[in-house]
């Protein structure tokens, strides 16, 4: 077997942390390429590696001054060393950090300076297991407008891959034609790991973290809230979207192509088993939901027309309305003369009277009404498929609860049903619905 481990940036912290890492990787054999983030916090109130990065780079760019800059560089390089010294680690990064600090100073740019903390804890991972270092500017490729070269990476990858038994490649960074660092968006470390499984054809990605898998519900709502054993990646997919952390919502697709599952581990308890995510699976959920989650802020613009259904082009010329406004919409339910259309009420806020105008303009409705401060919950599970009532117990949950629904929409593909209530209902109908569906089956 093939295994790819990716490990987060509260993985490897510390030089403790490293440790615990190395003894995971060497206790299973299959385990042959790692992909490391950046430092993250050893303690609540410690810096990112990356947030210190960020901030550096400001200083050297902008009125900070070169003894600022090289101050602030220290403080990175410390973090560093500890590791180096608690490793007892034969290496130095003195004349990577006078790079740094050069290129810093030339303006190499922010996707430069962020990539670099990937860059270092690659090289001291490689350097504590002693295993190959690939830079993943050298097999990581992006196309000239920024977005990522698939194909052109799978090549170039895959055949390095085939050069190194065992290797260590640095997650959130590539390169663009002219060798200059692009950075997937943040936690894109996790993406790295997804397409480093896809080149070597590995049997299993594990993303290593410091929770034990995804949850059913945020435990920030929920009081230890249960565990998913086995997600889909289109389950997944819904809930990432609607906020559900751990795994950045982008990295399912490399390895989705291939049909390689994704194991979320814990690097603090690896003797957990984690969470599993599978392109499909016979084994059924637990429950009927396989989770809950979703995000508050946003408003509903509500157009009615008698007739509307029989009026050809009509929704077209509604979403133009938004589109024109450079608006993108997060669901569109509609009835026979109605037709409302949910948005992100920051992007809205300060367009709204333009794009008004411009449905009266393009779609002569005979009214608008816009509703403010509204949450969205997404309910996943492919269990729900065959189970009847859950919509009305869902509807019972909430009822019970008096928490009134402002929306309700149901995919095709029964995979999930979206409620629309009020932000000051949002906590209270994610415990609702949590409460009918799991903690009544316990």
């Amino acid at each position: 077997m093939s295994k790819v481990v990716k490990f987060g940036g509260s993985s490897l912290a510390s030089a403790e942390q490293f440790v615990k890492v190395g003894n995971i990787i060497k206790a299973d054999r299959d385990r042959r390429y790692v992909v490391p983030s950046a430092p993250g916090k050893r303690f609540p109130k410690d810096k990112k590696v990356t947030d210190m990065l960020y901030s550096c780079y400001a200083t050297a760019t902008g009125k900070g001054g070169r003894e600022k800059m090289i101050a602030e560089l220290n403080d990175i390089k410390a973090r560093y060393t500890e590791i180096i010294t608690g490793l007892k680690l034969n290496v130095s990064l003195e004349d990577d950090f006078k790079k740094i600090a050069e290129d810093f100073l030339n303006k190499s740019g922010r996707d430069y300076a962020a990539s670099r903390g990937e860059y270092l804890n690659g090289k001291l991972m490689a350097a504590y297991l002693g295993w190959d270092f690939i830079d993943s500017a050298e097999v990581i490729k992006f196309k000239e407008n920024g977005e990522f070269d698939s194909d052109k990476t799978n090549e170039i990858l895959s055949k390095r891959l085939k050069e190194s038994v065992h290797a260590v490649i640095p997650g959130f960074y590539g390169s663009l034609p002219d060798g200059k660092i692009k950075t997937f968006s943040r936690g894109g470390s996790d993406i790295t790991g997804s397409i480093v499984a896809r080149a070597c054809k590995a049997d299993v990605y594990e993303n290593w973290t410091d929770v034990s898998g995804f949850l059913i519900a945020d435990p920030r709502i929920i009081d230890n809230p249960a565990g998913i054993e086995t997600i889909t990646y289109k389950e997944l997919r819904e809930l990432s979207y609607m906020g559900a952390g751990v795994l950045h919502e982008d990295a399912i697709f490399p390895v989705r192509s291939e049909g390689i599952p994704i194991n979320i581990r814990n690097t603090n308890s690896p003797e957990d088993n984690g969470t599993w995510i599978v392109e499909s699976t016979c084994q059924k959920s637990k429950y009927t939901i396989t989770g809950v989650a979703g995000k508050k802020g946003f408003c509903s613009i509500n157009i009615e027309k008698d007739m509307m259904n029989s009026e050809i082009g009509f929704g077209r010329k509604v979403l133009q309305a938004f589109e024109d406004n450079g608006i993108s919409f997060e669901h569109m339910p509609s009835g026979i003369d109605t037709m409302t259309i949910f948005v992100h009420q920051d992007e809205f806020m300060d367009k709204e009277q333009q794009v008004v105008a411009a449905i009266h303009r393009l779609a002569d409705p005979d009214t608008i009404e816009i509703e403010a401060d509204l949450a969205l919950i997404a309910v996943v599970g492919r269990g729900m498929k065959s189970t009847r009532g859950t919509a009305g117990r869902i509807f019972s949950a909430l009822a019970h609860a008096n928490v009134n629904v402002k929306m309700i929409d149901q995919g095709s593909s029964e995979l999930n049903i979206i409620i629309g209530v009020a932000n000051e209902d949002f906590e209270t109908a994610i415990r609702a619905i949590y409460d009918i569906f799991v903690t009544a089956r316990i």
